[in-house]
């Protein structure tokens, strides 16, 4: 898998080359993905932190055997690119990796995976920590569970809203 090329966040009097990366995708990838990517040639990470997020056998049913992710290409990258520099803002970070899969996934597949790389701990863990909040509440995916009982649209929960809401 290529990695897009990074990115620049511009503003006034800034231009800082941001070291974020997204790849959405419909095959599986290793639980160490975008780690060595993050690091090569890098002295001054102290800390990495990732997320991988994973298909439950249960949620709005007791009995999901199966979920299909749809998105709509272009505006799902550039959703995740945005929150990633929203991240860059309000943290100290050397690099960001957001890979999220699309298609048919069964339980116990990994759905996402989200790597920050900064100086200091604390930074990483709360920029990905930050990240999986909005790209729950933001990020233009539509998931569709399949149950021993039918098909049915995952529903946004209150929950994912209130917790995005303790960062303004």
């Amino acid at each position: 898998m290529k990695w897009p090329s990074s990115h620049r966040l511009q503003g006034a009097r800034v231009d800082i080359e941001l070291d974020i990366k997204v790849v959405i995708q419909a095959t599986p990838f290793a639980m160490a993905y975008g780690y060595d990517d993050a690091l090569a040639g890098r002295s001054d990470i102290g800390a990495v932190v990732s997320f991988t997020g994973l298909v439950r056998d249960f949620n709005e049913t007791p009995d999901v055997t199966g979920l299909t992710l749809e998105h709509y290409p272009g505006m799902t990258e550039s959703t995740l690119i945005t929150i990633g520099e929203q991240a860059w803002q309000r943290w100290s970070l050397q690099a960001v990796r957001i890979i999220h899969r699309v298609g048919y996934l069964a339980p116990g597949d990994p759905i996402v995976r989200v790597l920050v790389a900064s100086a200091h701990r604390r930074e990483a863990f709360e920029a990905c920590d930050f990240i999986m909040d909005f790209l729950k509440t933001q990020a233009p995916f539509w998931k569709k569970e399949h149950s021993t009982q039918g098909e049915y649209w995952v529903k946004e929960r209150h929950s994912d809203q209130l917790d995005a809401a303790r960062w303004s």
